[in-house]
């Protein structure tokens, strides 16, 4: 059986799961929401059976292949992987939590091709997490919804010492983009139509931001705001983001790619706004600054703005057409070496199409 699973882009509502997950504290905060897509790139599987083994063969995305990663399916040693951290806890931690909570042996991973760039705010932990929770869930036929896939890989990966979000197991949706609340320890998912094509460019900036920095920051505004920064860091994260959120939404959902772009704008001044001062080390962030304004781009964007948990990490785009998709990566690839670019392209969903979304493992 083969699998793949992107990664994921929040297009809108940043920080918003771990903000609204405070509202179990303090009911009075708002609740988040955030705009998600998958990326096109991702990760390629092929998945079998083992009798009593975790086997993990993996791809970086640089070509370079790991050494196979080898465990028994015993609860205290997949546990204890787990907790050490490093690049293969995550697989550990979602066998942990497999073995658990089912009936289940071994797996034999494979993952024999990866083209998501690693460690740029898309998610590629979290992919690595889907992946291993569908393939138990495919392999053992455990008739686990796309959801409780998302809650296995959330559960597996926060048994390491990552401290994710809800939003990063978003790509076990594809490449389908979803609106997601968050409200203290519940998370809906609304799956998402798009009236038409929508063309982005997403750039890694080749530059450095601490986002661990940035959480603990953020994190002193909640669950209860004692001075001016932290009420507006709870006004950005909550009713602010809220509005943008849903009118992103609105416009993904007509095909409204200006709209998008303008709202990409707003988001970012207002992020800006709001959040620079509770984080001024990292969230300056001139590299970002510098290539949202960089004057060639110009005739070809709608909008962009920062991704994930901004600073000088990634940024996205919102472009005109495919045509200007190809210019602006041209553009970067003259003037910025440095920066890598990867394109996105969200395809015309309808409830006709959703099969195709679904169905992201095939035998």
């Amino acid at each position: 059986m083969k699998i793949f699973v992107p990664g994921r882009l929040c297009l809108f509502g940043e920080h918003s799961d771990w903000a609204g997950g405070y509202r179990r504290l303090n009911p009075a905060l708002e609740k988040g929401a955030a705009l998600i897509v998958g990326t096109n790139q991702g990760l390629y599987a092929s998945v079998k059976s083992h009798p009593n083994q975790l086997i993990l063969r993996t791809s970086l995305s640089d070509g370079t292949r790991k050494e196979p990663f080898v465990l028994p399916m015993e609860r205290p040693t997949l546990l204890a992987e787990a907790e050490k951290g490093g690049f293969f806890s995550y697989a550990a931690g979602v066998a942990y939590q497999a073995i658990t909570h089912y009936r289940v042996g071994g797996i034999e991973i494979d993952n024999y091709l990866t083209d998501l760039p690693i460690k740029k705010g898309l998610s590629s932990s979290a992919a690595l997490c889907v992946l291993v929770a569908r393939a138990f869930n495919c392999i053992y036929d455990l008739k686990m919804t796309i959801r409780g896939e998302m809650e296995l890989a959330y559960q597996g990966e926060i048994t390491t010492p990552s401290r994710c979000g809800r939003m990063d197991q978003a790509c076990a949706y594809g490449n389908r983009p979803i609106l997601m609340i968050f409200d203290g320890d519940r998370t809906d998912v609304i799956e998402l139509n798009v009236a038409k094509d929508l063309f982005f460019v997403i750039v890694d900036l080749g530059a450095n931001k601490n986002t661990l920095e940035i959480l603990s920051q953020l994190n002193q505004s909640y669950p209860i705001a004692t001075n001016e920064v932290h009420r507006n860091v709870q006004k950005y994260l909550g009713s602010i983001s809220f509005q943008i959120t849903h009118q992103a939404v609105n416009a993904i959902q007509k095909g409204a790619s200006e709209q998008l772009g303008a709202l990409m704008e707003i988001a970012q001044t207002e992020f800006d706004k709001h959040l620079i001062p509770a984080c001024p080390s990292q969230l300056t962030a001139p590299v970002l600054h510098k290539i949202l304004n960089y004057e060639p781009i110009q005739p070809y964007i709608l909008g962009g703005k920062g991704v994930g948990s901004q600073g000088d990490g990634t940024v996205q785009f919102i472009v005109k057409d495919e045509e200007s998709q190809h210019q602006v990566m041209e553009i970067f690839e003259r003037d910025f070496p440095q920066m890598k670019c990867i394109k996105l392209v969200i395809g015309e969903y309808s409830p006709s199409t959703n099969s195709s979304v679904v169905g992201e493992a095939y035998r």
